[in-house]
Order: structure tokens, then sequence, then C-alpha cells
């Protein structure tokens, strides 16, 4: 059993800037990839951003530099430093990780998504 727990989320004004934070925790051997993806009211989730566990990143043009991933792998933990926000960024966030379990296991967990707008 693995858990994704985001915080961080909130209301934000233009130009703000927020951090979100997604900790895994359960039967974890391994964590490998993690990733940030948001779904903005009437569209399709979008992958926001994706880091590997050998720090390798990418991010979607939409929040290239705006946007950063990190994670700190002592605490199965990742973050997405928000900068320079807009309105369009207005969207639930999702993290998610590709786990492999104490039962050797691999699989994709989503967290519960976390509310983020930008306005004024």
């Amino acid at each position: 059993q693995v858990q994704l727990v985001e915080s961080g989320g909130g209301l934000v004004q233009p130009g703000g800037s927020l951090r979100l934070s997604c900790a895994a925790s359960g039967s974890i051997f391994e964590v490998h990839t993690m990733a940030w993806s948001r779904q903005r009211p009437a569209k399709q989730r979008e992958l926001v951003a994706t880091i590997t566990s050998g720090d390798n990143r990418n991010y979607a043009d939409s929040v290239k530099g705006r946007f950063t991933i990190t994670r700190d792998n002592a605490k199965n933990t990742v973050y997405l430093q928000m900068n320079s926000l807009k309105p369009e960024d207005t969207a639930v966030y999702y993290c998610n990780a590709d786990v492999t379990t104490l039962a050797r296991i691999q699989n994709t967990h989503w967290g519960q998504g976390i509310q983020v707008t930008v306005s004024s």
C-alpha cells in the first residue's frame, strides 16, 4: 500500500508564488520517476513536470522558466515551485510516482489532487 499526499495549494494573486509538496509513504522499496500534472477547468489533465530518480527534469512548454520540480529522495517527496503564476495556471494539481513496493511490485500511484487558484 502506497499513499501520496499533496500540500501547499491555495489562492494566490497573479505574479505570485506557491510551493506544492507531495510525500509518498507506505510499503516503499524504491521511488522512480515522480511528476506533477494538472487539470484546468473544462480541460483534460496535462503533464506539467517530471523528475527521474537521477534528477533529470522535463517541463511542459507552458511552465518552462516559471516552475521548478525538485525531489528529496530521503523523504520520498517531490516539490513544485511555481513562480510568476498566471490565472491560466488555475487547476487541480496532482502528483504521481512510479514506485516499487517492498513486495517488488512496480506501479504508478497518484495523489488526491490539490487546488491552486490564481486570481486577483
